[in-house]
């Protein structure tokens, strides 16, 4: 008898070895098939402030409109668009009731996959944390940076080789709390089962660039969990130059999940194991 599968994320976070705090947050909501992953903007007031409270809002939003969604898979774009502006409007909130807050932001990548008629992934972002879809041998990023030098290539002023080392690589164009009505970018494609999804934060790939990516992934034979792990430990031993957040869906049997789930612990560091 064919055991039932499900969408199921496995994530972790890591301070690195260069930054004081981890200013990364991230939300596995499994039962509700939402997984969300943002990062501080460094240099600005509060950025652990401005992640972890787009991540908690949002996923306080997702559980309230998890039966909505299900009855209504065809409205997952907005549903998804719906917790980037619930996020950015509560940041706007404590700017406006703490002056001191001005220019706390957050980037920010919220995944929903809907199951019927064919799966489909669904994404909703700002900034440059990423969503990337491992098929078969072959990386696609799934998102656009919002940074300045994106917006550089776009334009061709640059090339993909210059904008990986360019000095205002990391200035982002886009960011929950640079504006009160900052529309997200989405984007859905359909999914099979035997796909990952990796959702991270640039602690990632500031590390690995996409054939590394790619490399360690075709390595872990489509376990998320030792995708996660292999992942987080080749950017910490490549520097840890940054906070590092990784999160990879996959597609499992849930006995095969079960003893073996991943949720950051309580401090933020690592995981720990679910009884």
């Amino acid at each position: 008898m064919t055991q039932p599968q499900q969408w199921t994320g496995v994530g972790r976070t890591e301070t690195g070895h260069v930054r004081a705090s981890n200013q990364d947050a991230l939300a596995l909501l499994n039962d509700c098939g939402i997984w969300i992953v943002a990062d501080g903007m460094g240099g600005h007031p509060a950025g652990d402030l401005a992640a972890q409270t787009a991540v908690a809002v949002a996923a306080q939003r997702a559980r309230e409109r998890t039966a909505w969604f299900r009855e209504h898979p065809n409205a997952a774009a907005e549903f998804v668009a719906d917790l980037v502006t619930s996020a950015n409007r509560r940041i706007h909130d404590l700017i406006l009731a703490r002056p001191s807050l001005k220019g706390m932001g957050t980037t920010f990548v919220a995944l929903a996959i809907t199951s019927s008629p064919t799966p489909v992934a669904h994404i909703a972002h700002l900034g440059d944390s990423r969503a990337y879809l491992y098929r078969t041998g072959q990386l696609k990023q799934l998102t656009r940076d919002h940074t300045l030098v994106e917006k550089f290539v776009q334009r061709g002023l640059i090339d993909a080789a210059t904008a990986l080392t360019h000095p205002e690589r990391h200035i982002l164009t886009k960011g929950l709390g640079m504006g009160v009505d900052m529309e997200p970018e989405l984007t859905s494609t359909p999914v099979m089962p035997h796909d990952l999804i990796v959702l991270c934060s640039d602690g990632l790939t500031k590390m690995l660039e996409d054939a590394a990516i790619a490399s360690i992934l075709s390595r872990a034979n489509g376990d998320p969990h030792r995708t996660c792990h292999d992942l987080i430990e080749q950017a910490l031993g490549r520097g840890g130059e940054d906070n590092v957040t990784v999160i990879v869906v996959a597609c499992m049997p849930p006995a095969l999940m079960a003893g073996r789930f991943q949720v950051p612990s309580a401090t933020g560091e690592g995981w720990r194991r679910c009884a």
